[in-house]
């Protein structure tokens, strides 16, 4: 028989991969462009804002359920229940955040303009994690090319509307509220307008309390999992900003960037074959999944064995021609950090390959393992991070980074073997 030829437009492979490109890019790219035009305080800002604070308070609308979400091919869960959970979750990362910049805001740590600036780009990450669960149904109904042109589309378009308002007017407050307009009418027309085309996977069950317990109790300990993740992945992040100021933060938040882009790679990768694995472990086929699961292992490796040569060998020559293009007042600046970004990059290998053991983890349904895991590495990382900041700069910050990331993986290698 004929095999049937998949059309551009429908190409799952095609569109994550573009989709996880462009989302790993436009943090690059906007947080090059911020700092070229802005300067390094409002970059610093920016930065901080888009690519750690914002991204923490994503991850609390999240709340840590797309694997679950997913890899529910069975329809334990209908479409319905997961958007009721996923209104409330929103709904309170929108009330944190708030909490959260006044008291920083009352306190002295932060200015009118800098929370206002701050509060807009936690919104738009949250928005973010809203879409999200439409993106994730989307998944698992069998159109992953949907949810890859979704990301694609709103990240493209976003990324321009903010630049050419910085361009026209300097205003960064102005551009980051076109950005979350531009995520309104990009969640509509991507994600909302496609998903009512599709049909719906088991009883379309409406949310109720008896859903939202029952969700809380399978992703809670996901939620604290990537919660604490993310903590740990920026702690370094969040020690710069603290110790050294928004405008050495945007110079760190810029070297760190390559280490998000490795990781969204990996995703690329590994997210369309979730559910396969899923599929192979709920049917009871260990051979076929261990098989599956050594050869993503192998693809990951070595994805970051090229991505970390190349940062070896071409990192000087990088990081000169990045100070050029931001202008002389960073001359200097980066190519002295070789050693840190090296490292950074490093850390991001080793945090793909965490991220492996860990969708291996959820889809054997092993949550508390890996919540242990990032428990720990927390308590590390609240021990270490600003110690490591004050003693050695950013290559300190890089080496905690690096070993931290390394620590996950390994510890979620282990539990994974074992369980």
């Amino acid at each position: 028989m004929e095999k049937k030829r998949i059309s551009f437009m429908e190409n799952d492979v095609l569109w994550n991969a573009l989709g996880s490109m462009m989302y790993a890019l436009a943090s690059m790219i906007l947080a090059f462009f911020v700092l070229r035009l802005l300067g390094e305080k409002e970059g610093g800002i920016f930065g901080f804002g888009y690519s750690t604070l914002g991204q923490q308070f994503f991850i609390l609308a999240y709340f840590g359920i797309r694997p679950f979400h997913i890899t529910d091919m069975r329809g334990e869960f209908s479409f319905r229940e997961y958007l009721g959970f996923r209104n409330l979750s929103t709904a309170l990362s929108v009330f944190f955040a708030l909490l959260f910049l006044l008291y920083q805001f009352l306190k002295g740590n932060y200015t009118a303009e800098k929370s206002a600036i701050l509060f807009f780009l936690c919104l738009y990450k949250i928005l973010d994690g809203y879409v999200d669960v439409y993106e994730s149904e989307l998944q698992r109904r069998g159109k992953l090319y949907k949810t890859g042109q979704s990301l694609f589309f709103r990240t493209l378009f976003a990324v321009v509307l903010l630049l050419i308002t910085l361009l026209l007017t300097k205003n960064l407050f102005l551009g980051v509220i076109l950005m979350n307009l531009c995520q309104l009418f990009c969640f509509y027309f991507f994600c909302l307008s496609p998903l009512k085309k599709t049909v719906a996977i088991g009883e379309e069950r409406r949310f109720s309390f008896e859903a939202g317990k029952r969700l809380i109790m399978e992703s809670f300990f996901l939620f604290i999992s990537v919660f604490l993740d993310f903590y740990v992945f920026s702690s370094s992040k969040y020690a710069v900003d603290a110790v050294m100021g928004s405008s050495f933060s945007g110079i760190y938040n810029l070297l760190f960037m390559p280490s998000n882009f490795i990781y969204l790679l990996a995703n690329f990768i590994i997210r369309p074959v979730l559910p396969r694995l899923a599929a192979l472990w709920q049917e009871g086929k260990a051979g076929d999944f261990r098989k599956e699961e050594g050869s993503l292992m192998k693809k990951v490796l070595l994805l970051s064995f090229v991505l970390l040569i190349l940062a070896i060998l071409l990192s000087p020559l990088a990081l000169w021609i990045l100070e050029r293009l931001l202008g002389e007042t960073f001359y200097g600046k980066m190519t002295a950090e070789r050693f840190s970004f090296c490292l950074l990059i490093l850390g991001g290998c080793f945090y793909a390959l965490a991220n492996l053991e860990y969708y291996l983890l959820v889809t054997k349904r092993r949550q508390k393992k890996i919540f242990a895991g990032y428990l720990i590495a927390s308590v590390l990382s609240f021990l270490t991070a600003d110690y490591m900041l004050e003693s050695g700069g950013f290559f300190f910050g890089s080496l905690q980074f690096a070993g931290m990331m390394l620590f996950l993986f390994l510890f979620f290698f282990l539990s994974e073997k074992r369980g």
